[in-house]
């Protein structure tokens, strides 16, 4: 027999020509198969060259290089246009529109559009026969006689069409392989007329062919829209109006599919899942004659071929092993070794399937020697009879916990060897507990629906997650609609189509009307599928996420909320830090007042999204003398900026009509009371100070603020502070005044607390730290700019800053040169 790769097995004995020759006539046979297929393309394009050359006028050249165009602009292959141009000639074929007539067919009426099922109808998913007289299990069974004495594709076309046109309204049967070249090939049909067969006996290898597409997914393609599918395939036979229904499904074999079995319904609609079950089954029954050559020939014997063993167990559902004895040399059976295990197979240490392979039954469960289970293994080995034990408790301890299970174990002989399959009876009362508490706490329950029995079952907190009356049973699907939202009803029957129609998983989310009202509930499911592919049972949970969805859309109207207010505020920093500017200029460079120089330095926070409450002010009053202001408004934003202003032309008003500044202080602290209200009320605290050039004092009062900072000959001191409470904070504030002469070579500092304040860190350290620093400067020659320096040096800091900087210049010698 040959090998896989097409050599012949020559054994042991071959000599090296003989496996040379081998691999020459391997080539050979591989060339002649693509010679083949070269030849078969090279005749069609040929063809389609000659049609143009005869219908264009044109050149074999001209024909070949319009084929290549074509072919481009439409993004076909040249295969594929070469086999249009061939139908668009005879007017038949596969180039024929799918809506169009087939020539020689009769006319066929247009049958009236019924609406379809719904998703929700339990009918198209139930598998049973319901009871009828001619259900769906005697059709098969009477294919199955009838099948078996078909010989030849035809008769087994003609068999299913027999069996299958009354019981599911199926009108035409066409089967299909695919030949080297790519092609389809009709090599049976049943219900079609001889010209029609004929015109469809070759399908070229285009897109868009559901046959092709069937073949080379390996699954069925069901074709229930009319309109849909004419769109979306180029179909087969007559216009849909005749079948307008069809199903193409692969045959089953080995390796590659390679057969094709088409099924054209008269009825209108999609295939309900007992048909689609019946049809699946019914090719299946072909497949040993659709594929010769590709069975199995021969097999050797079970009990020595483990490999197949355990292929056979790793699609089986329930636990099982198969166990080989281990003799010692009196013969007595000491062990058994775990030659194969099902996927399902668990030992007490939590071992599954293939990880059992190679293990002894004692070493898995040590405990188990000595007992009936133990004789009824040598039993059934011994003597042939199946074993059949009573459930027992086994107990054995993995890591210092005990582990207790109760198992039910049937045994039989295979053989040299024991196929061992068990059941594990482990649901307590307190696992049982512990699983309703889970679907209480995720407030989620499990349900499952028998497509065989048509039996549905609910857990108890199904109940709870609809708001139903468990008196009531569980909720047949017709019922679900009635609950929903319309607008959810579209997704959530798609969803059940995929589930019930395909055996799809599915994972959605939609909404009902309970009685306590609107629930956003979630169903996970999956269906359990026969050989056939066809669902059997489907289980899955229900979830009830209301009260999440409310926490979503509270915290999704937070956010929003949030976004406004940050917009909010970021709009209000702007206009605030605008009208700031405007009321607020910052000089470039020193001012020159009265004699003095005088400079000033405002950075904003690091931080946030509102302007800060400081200011300044340094003007000329009408009798030369400098009014020089610090002020520092609590809290933040446009409120701040406007109680700033406020404060600021006021201050400049009173002292330029001379009111003495204690007196202008109380009065501002009057002006912040009256204007407070029950919404909003305004503090702030102030330094301000009156320069006379022609004596070179400066008065000064403060209103809670922090005290100047004199630099004089090489040391830093703060002035003595006068009385004064901030302003806006009670009635009947007094406030007192300081003098202070100023000397050449004087620097004198008002500053806000931005300066020297640090989070959790006294305002002492914060005013001695400025003091060292700004002598500092004074001592590096950097005094020229020291309001910038000292402003510079504070990164990060979370308050604004504003510091003015009066210095005394030098007085010009009075010996000097004239």
């Amino acid at each position: 027999m040959a090998g896989e790769s097409g050599v012949p097995d020559g054994g042991a004995s071959a000599t090296p020509e003989v496996l040379a020759l081998a691999k020459v006539v391997s080539r050979l046979r591989a060339e002649v198969v693509d010679l083949e297929g070269l030849a078969s393309m090279t005749a069609v394009v040929e063809r389609a060259k000659g049609v143009l050359m005869a219908q264009e006028g044109v050149t074999a050249d001209t024909a070949n290089r319009l084929l290549l165009e074509r072919a481009a602009e439409h993004r076909r292959t040249l295969l594929e246009e070469c086999w249009l141009t061939l139908g668009r000639a005879t007017g038949a074929g596969p180039a024929a529109p799918p809506a169009q007539a087939v020539p020689g067919a009769g006319a066929v009426p247009t049958l009236p559009q019924e609406p379809g099922p719904s998703p929700f109808d339990t009918g198209r998913y139930v598998v049973a026969d319901g009871g009828r007289p001619t259900g769906r299990r005697t059709v098969l069974a009477a294919l199955a006689r009838s099948l078996a004495g078909a010989r030849t594709p035809i008769e087994t076309a003609r068999r299913l069409y027999e069996a299958l046109a009354d019981a599911e309204d199926v009108g035409a049967v066409m089967i299909y392989t695919v030949t080297t070249a790519g092609s389809l090939k009709l090599i049976g049909h049943a219900g079609v007329d001889d010209a029609m067969a004929e015109q469809w006996s070759h399908v070229p290898p285009l897109s868009g062919i559901a046959a092709m597409e069937a073949i080379e997914a390996r699954e069925a393609v069901w074709l229930e829209d009319p309109d849909l599918d004419a769109a979306r395939y180029l179909l087969i036979g007559e216009p849909p109006e005749r079948w307008p229904s069809r199903a193409w499904l692969p045959v089953p074999g080995y390796g590659a599919g390679t057969a094709v079995v088409g099924f054209f319904r008269t009825r209108r609609g999609p295939f309900t899942a007992g048909t689609r079950t019946l049809l699946r089954r019914a090719v299946r029954l072909c497949g040993g004659l659709l594929h010769e050559g590709e069975a199995v020939r021969g097999s050797l014997p079970l009990h020595a071929d483990v490999e197949a063993i355990q292929t056979i167990f790793d699609a089986m559902s329930g636990p099982v092993v198969l166990l080989s004895p281990l003799r010692g040399r009196t013969g007595e059976v000491e062990d058994y070794r775990i030659d194969a295990a099902s996927p399902q197979s668990v030992d007490v240490a939590g071992r599954h399937g293939k990880e059992l392979v190679g293990r002894r039954v004692l070493e898995t469960y040590p405990t188990v020697a000595g007992t009936a289970l133990w004789e009824g293994y040598l039993d059934a080995l011994t003597l042939g009879t199946a074993y059949e034990g009573e459930p027992f408790l086994y107990e054995d301890v993995s890591a210092g916990v005990p582990q207790r299970s109760t198992y039910s174990v049937r045994a039989t002989r295979l053989g040299e060897r024991l196929v061992v399959t068990w059941i594990r009876h482990d649901t307590t009362d307190r696992e049982t507990r512990r699983l309703d508490d889970l679907q209480r706490l995720g407030n989620l329950g499990w349900a499952s629906w028998n497509l065989l029995t048509d039996t549905i079952a609910w857990s108890d907190q199904v109940y709870a997650v609809f708001g139903r009356d468990p008196a009531l049973g569980p909720m047949r699907l017709e019922e679900l609609p009635e609950h929903l939202l319309p607008e959810d009803l579209p997704a959530l029957g798609a969803a059940v189509q995929r589930l019930l129609g395909d055996g799809t998983a599915i994972d959605q989310y939609f909404r009902i009307a309970a009685p306590d009202g609107l629930r956003y509930l979630r169903i996970v499911a999956e269906a359990q599928r026969d050989a056939d592919g066809s669902p059997l049972e489907v289980h899955g949970f229900f979830q009830d996420l209301t009260a999440l969805r409310g926490a979503e859309m509270a915290l999704r109207e937070s956010e929003r909320a949030n976004l406004v207010q940050r917009g909010t505020l970021k709009a209000e920093r702007a206009l605030g830090a605008s009208l700031q500017d405007t009321l607020l200029p910052i000089p470039e460079q020193s001012l020159e007042l009265a004699g003095l120089r005088v400079d000033v330095a405002y950075l904003p926070a690091d931080s946030g999204l509102n302007v800060g409450g400081d200011w300044y002010s340094a003007i000329e009053l009408p009798d030369k003398s400098a009014l020089f202001v610090v002020g520092d408004v609590a809290g933040h934003g446009l409120a701040a900026v406007g109680t700033m202003a406020q404060l600021r032309f006021t201050a400049k008003g009173m002292t330029i009509t001379g009111s003495p500044l204690p007196d202008a202080l109380a009065r501002l602290n009057a002006l912040l009371l009256h204007t407070a209200t029950d919404t909003h009320s305004a503090t702030a605290t102030m330094v301000m100070g009156r320069y006379q050039p022609w004596d070179h004092r400066l008065t000064w009062v403060r209103a809670g603020h922090l005290p100047p900072l004199l630099i004089r000959d090489g040391t830093a001191t703060f002035l003595p502070q006068p009385q004064g409470t901030l302003l806006g904070a009670a009635f009947g504030s007094s406030y007192g005044q300081e003098v202070t002469d100023l000397l050449p070579g004087d620097h004198l500092l008002f500053y806000t607390d931005g300066l020297v304040e640090e989070p959790g860190e006294d305002i002492g350290a914060g005013l001695a730290q400025l003091a060292e620093t700004a002598l500092r400067l004074v001592r590096e020659g950097r005094s020229g700019a020291l309001a910038t320096a000292l402003a510079g040096l504070r990164h990060g800091h979370r308050d604004d800053i504003c510091v003015l900087e009066i210095y005394v210049p030098p007085r010009p010698d009075p010996t000097g040169p004239v």
